[in-house]
């Protein structure tokens, strides 16, 4: 079996000229879909790995604007290493119409933005940046705990494509 990462995602697809503009469709291999997981267990600096973990997946999937969502990413990390046990797993989901990026951690307390937003004040921003960098977030309790995401829908990205002959 090959586990080489190229190989492992055959997400470049072959569009008519350099810097062509295709979809995240043309991204995704024929089952249409990319799911990345990464347990935290044992992660020394979790908040650094996360966003390692998660450039790398953003890289190979050639998804534009990576900055948003490793910074969703870290501050989702973050809020389960500050106020839960730690996060248990990141999961990177990649379809044709959307990118859902979930953090699960050990509390059952779901997250609440404080409100009213105070920019003035230290403390209470991480939500408050999930919000206004994601299309969407939530949370979702579970037997073990909750899954706190965010989901950003599908852009259009540029391919680059080499002529070959």
């Amino acid at each position: 079996m090959n586990t080489r990462r190229d190989t492992l995602d055959e997400t470049r697809a072959e569009v008519g000229s350099i810097g062509s503009v295709g979809s995240v469709r043309s991204l995704l291999p024929a089952g249409g879909r990319q799911r990345r997981r990464m347990p935290f267990a044992g992660q020394h600096r979790p908040v650094a790995r996360a966003r390692e973990f998660a450039l790398a997946a953003l890289t190979d999937w050639a998804w534009p604007e990576a900055g948003d969502v490793v910074l969703l990413v870290a501050e989702l990390a973050a809020n389960a290493v500050r106020h839960t046990d730690g996060p248990l797993e990141l999961v990177l989901d990649l379809s044709p119409a959307r990118l859902r990026i979930e953090v699960s951690d050990t509390s059952p307390t779901l997250p609440e933005p404080r409100r009213p937003h105070r920019p003035g004040l230290p403390g209470g921003h991480g939500l408050y940046i999930v919000q206004q960098a994601s299309d969407r977030w939530g949370s979702v309790p579970h037997e073990r705990g909750k899954t706190v995401w965010a989901e950003f829908d599908a852009r259009p990205v540029a391919v680059r494509v080499c002529a070959v002959g």
